[in-house]
């Protein structure tokens, strides 16, 4: 399956659901569900609360996360809200200011 990409210019303001893969460059705001996985990268900024099964985060986020399998908060990225998966990956030099739970 393809993956859907927001590309750099473009803002979403509202609510993304689908069962497809997401690759998001520009701004999303509101409210994620997605039953595949989500990529954020280095420029892209979500505002938004996040459901999952994986998501890597490259760029910025503001919201809680929830993943049933995995989060990564890779190198320079910027996460702020609660994260909530049985497995989390925080590379050296993420930023990360929130709470961990990995009850799952």
């Amino acid at each position: 399956m393809a993956n859907t990409v927001i590309g750099s210019t473009i803002v979403i303001d509202g609510e993304i659901t689908g069962d497809e893969d997401l690759v998001i460059l520009g701004t999303v705001k509101g409210q994620i569900s997605l039953r595949e996985n989500i990529v954020v990268e280095r420029d892209g900024v979500v505002e938004a609360n996040v459901e999952t099964a994986t998501i890597t985060v490259h760029g910025s986020v503001t919201g809680d996360i929830q993943a049933t399998d995995r989060a990564e908060l890779r190198a320079e990225c910027r996460v702020v809200g609660d994260i909530r998966a049985p497995r989390i990956l925080i590379a050296d030099g993420a930023s990360f200011k929130g709470n961990v739970d990995m009850d799952g």
